[in-house]
Parts: structure tokens; C-alpha cells; sequence
């Protein structure tokens, strides 16, 4: 997707330190405790390693507006497939597929990017893990992506600078609706904050 593909996914290419060790194909760690993700609500992300690898981070709550965070789980996946334009959800999924089997029944997964790419329902990311695993999928983008010209604009916070709200399997409004009404006083909701905090490796780690 050259330029694209890093706004359409919503995924940065954020390049960190590896975890300190990992145990077979990918290491998990948790939060929290066990079974916290029956019908629950997760909001991921996914950052790239200076190993090649890949770690992925789910906050799972309670609800749709995500104030009781019930688990913070994380996986990571030794290697990623090369970036290809128009493919970059073939890096992201694998991640995020090791990460969503921790979770147990979701009712709801958000992510941060574009559920689809245009008004005609070009796939982005959103719409590969809608499909994969038949859940309503939210995708909040902070940069607007020339075609998605379908996205929701919604206004958080003090911020004049709207988020972008596509999904799947979820009435659009009613979509932008949830983003507006998630927890937190930011632009970004504070669940999407937290993965991409985890999924980096910065502050306290699940």
C-alpha cells in the first residue's frame, strides 16, 4: 500500500527493542488473571521489533466504553511477513491472531486504523479480522486516508483534530457513537493509548 498502507492499517512502522526473552514462537503475558475475555470488549495494536518480530497488545474490558479494564494481555511473534503495498494487514494479522486467542469470546475488538479503505468496502485491517473471527470491529484513525472518504469524523476531548470511525459488522453511526463515549478525556481513547503503550514496550507491562 506504499504510503497507504501505513494509514490505511493504522499501524505505524514503530521499530523497538525486543521483549527479553521468548519461549517458543511467540511469548504471552497477562494481567489482570484468566478467563476475563468472555464476551468481552478488546481494543488492540501492534508494534514492529528491531529483531523482525512482532509485539501485539489487547486491552480487554467490560464494556463498550471500556472504564473496567478487566485483562491487558500482550504476544509476540518472532517474525513478520515483508511489507508489500496494498498487503499490509499480512504483517499485522499474524500478531494480532496470537494475541485474539488469548482473549476468549469477544462481543466487540477495536483497532487503531481503518476496518475498509473506501466506501465500496476496499478491506483494510478491520475488515480481515472481521471477517477471520465473524466479531463487530471498530476502526478509529487519527489521519484521514484519501479514499475513506465513508469515515465518521468524531471530535474527543479539547481536540479540534477529529478521529476517522469505519467498522464491520456494526452500524457506522453507531460505531462513532461508541468511539465518542470510550473512557478517557484524550483524543484517543484511553484503551487504544494503553495498547499501543504495552504494544511499544513503554510504561507498566501486563
Amino acid at each position: 500500500m506504499g504510503n497507504m498502507g501505513h494509514q490505511a492499517s493504522g499501524t505505524r512502522g514503530r521499530d523497538e527493542h525486543p521483549p527479553a526473552a521468548q519461549d517458543g514462537s511467540r511469548l504471552m503475558s497477562s494481567r489482570y488473571g484468566g478467563a476475563a475475555g468472555r464476551d468481552g470488549y478488546a481494543a488492540v495494536d501492534v508494534c514492529y521489533l528491531r529483531s523482525g518480530g512482532a509485539r501485539a497488545a489487547m486491552i480487554i474490558a467490560g464494556g463498550a466504553d471500556f472504564a473496567h479494564v478487566l485483562a491487558e494481555r500482550t504476544a509476540c511473534v518472532p517474525e513478520v511477513a515483508p511489507y508489500r503495498p496494498g498487503q499490509f494487514f499480512l504483517r499485522e494479522l499474524p500478531p494480532l491472531r496470537a494475541v485474539l486467542a488469548t482473549a476468549g469470546t469477544l462481543r466487540l475488538v477495536v483497532i487503531d486504523g481503518y476496518v475498509d479503505q473506501d466506501p465500496a468496502g476496499r478491506a483494510g485491517l478491520g475488515a480481515h479480522i472481521h471477517d477471520e473471527y465473524a466479531v463487530p470491529v471498530i476502526g478509529v484513525a487519527k489521519t484521514f486516508f484519501r479514499t475513506a472518504t465513508h469515515a465518521v469524523p468524531v471530535l474527543r476531548g479539547n481536540s479540534g483534530r477529529p478521529l476517522f470511525v469505519t467498522a464491520a459488522g456494526i452500524p457506522l453511526r453507531q460505531a462513532a457513537a461508541i468511539v465518542a463515549d470510550m473512557a478517557g478525556p484524550h483524543r484517543l481513547p484511553d484503551a487504544l493509548r494503553r495498547a499501543d503503550a504495552l504494544a511499544r514496550g513503554t510504561g507498566p507491562q501486563p
